[in-house]
């Protein structure tokens, strides 16, 4: 827990910058309602109850009435950032909004800097730090699936986790710090074995979290997909089709698409990004050919193929052989059939060997996409999702863990060695570190500052 820190009061616009219904302004600090009081006319703030809402209107020195607002109130300890807080609603013209921002900072307050409210809920133990970075994760989320990790993460599932391997961890160290006080008496206050086999649990619990990173990423940040296949198979009329707007370039000429058109959608709560690619195709045009190239990049980087083909004008050999190419590229992938239905039967049937990972599609009349993106939201498995499990969708996080982990294995290597406790002291503190960088009982001025400086200013 953080101590309590008394700053200055700080003020800034809580709600996006533009025309709306209303605004919402927020100031937070110590004299925070009382900076509020000076200009607002109604009741007197500083004599109210927390967690009320009162009507009145703000003006300036000489009495001119700027609008008339909503002013909510709330006392310290019991508000977001831990401090006194109040917010004005407001008519939602920026040029009100605006006005009372310089009212407020001509009688006491400070315009807040990003990320400011949350760094003081942060410092002043409203928040750890993990939850705070969650914070960010809540605001920018666009599907159902990176909302609900971010909000699990806020609610503070990820910081139990860690605390409990923590205390854990610290219980053990404990017992061989005391071992050193004793060592001229060679006695063993924590057993190696209980020791090896808490390590090894917690190596467990960790390696399920890192592994959790790869999934909890696409969650926070989209499926990467990769559109593919031959010049003119129909890439770009069914990206369009996806989309259901005309989003890419449809041409009659093979190559039509050079570069990548990217965009997403979401299905069944997850954010897909889709990339459609120039065509897969041996060229002589050098500018083509680039493109080509970055497209083979671009398939390796994916979490998903859809590899499609035209089957009024491919061949099964041609097709068996993209079969094996994608294959090596390890990366899951649906074969998309265009045109099936202008092949004769006995063509068609040629076709759906590969079963297991074809979808026929119309991509200009539509049919066959929304059983596309059943599959795809199937193939990348994330029907994971809903087990409700803790999930890592930080990169920062993902990075302590890891060197969480190689800490815990230099402890069960220097018992393996018959190590002194003071070695083992050493990496046990290290895993005690990387854990608490995590959750914020490790911190570096510069550390807080990188984090909190990518928020919005307001929150």
């Amino acid at each position: 827990m953080h101590n309590t820190i008394e700053l200055d009061t700080i003020v800034a616009l809580a709600t996006v910058p533009g025309q709306s219904a209303i605004h919402v302004i927020r100031l937070s600090g110590p004299d925070a309602i009382k900076i509020v009081n000076k200009v607002f006319k109604g009741k007197d703030l500083e004599t109210q109850a927390g967690h009320t809402a009162h009507f009145g209107t703000i003006r300036q020195e000489d009495g001119t009435i700027v609008d008339e607002v909503l002013a909510t109130i709330f006392y310290g300890p019991r508000s977001y950032t831990g401090e006194n807080t109040v917010e004005i609603s407001c008519h939602g013209s920026q040029f009100i909004a605006d006005q009372l921002l310089q009212l407020f900072m001509q009688v006491g307050a400070r315009y807040a800097k990003a990320g400011e409210f949350t760094q003081r809920a942060f410092a002043n133990g409203k928040l750890d730090l993990a939850q705070a970075e969650a914070v960010a994760d809540l605001i920018a989320a666009d599907s159902h699936a990176s909302r609900d990790a971010a909000m699990q993460q806020m609610r503070g599932g990820f910081s139990n986790d860690i605390k409990k391997l923590r205390e854990k961890l610290i219980h053990f160290a404990s017992m061989i710090e005391l071992e050193l006080d004793f060592s001229e008496e060679d006695v063993e206050f924590a057993s190696r074995d209980d020791l090896k086999a808490l390590i090894n649990e917690l190596k467990r619990v960790i390696k399920a979290l890192i592994d959790s990173f790869s999934l909890g990423n696409v969650l926070k940040n989209g499926v990467p997909t990769v559109i593919a296949g031959k010049p003119n198979a129909g890439k770009s009329t069914l990206l369009n089709a996806l989309l259901n707007e005309d989003k890419a370039i449809v041409s009659e000429v093979a190559g039509t698409t050079r570069d990548f058109i990217e965009d997403e959608i979401n299905i069944g709560g997850i954010t897909f990004r889709f990339v459609d690619t120039a065509g897969l195709r041996e060229t002589q045009d050098r500018v083509e050919a680039i493109g080509v190239q970055r497209s083979y990049e671009k398939m390796k980087q994916a979490s998903l193929i859809m590899y499609m083909f035209d089957a009024s004008e491919s061949s099964f050999a041609e097709v068996q052989n993209e079969v094996e190419a994608l294959d090596k590229l390890g990366v899951p992938y649906i074969l998309v059939a265009n045109k099936l239905d202008k092949l004769a039967t006995g063509l068609a049937e040629d076709f759906k060997v590969f079963s297991e990972n074809l979808i026929e599609i119309s991509a200009d009349k539509g049919t066959g996409v929304e059983e596309l993106k059943e599959r795809a939201l199937h193939l990348v498995n994330l029907d994971k999702v809903q087990t409700g499990n803790t999930m890592v969708t930080n990169a920062r996080h993902y990075q302590s863990l890891r060197e969480t982990m190689k800490a815990l294995d230099d402890v069960i290597n220097g018992i393996d060695m018959g190590m002194t406790g003071d070695f083992l002291a050493i990496d046990i503190r290290s895993s005690l570190h990387h854990l608490g960088e995590i959750t914020g009982e490790v911190t570096t001025d510069d550390l807080l500052e990188n984090i909190f400086s990518k928020f919005c200013i307001g929150k």
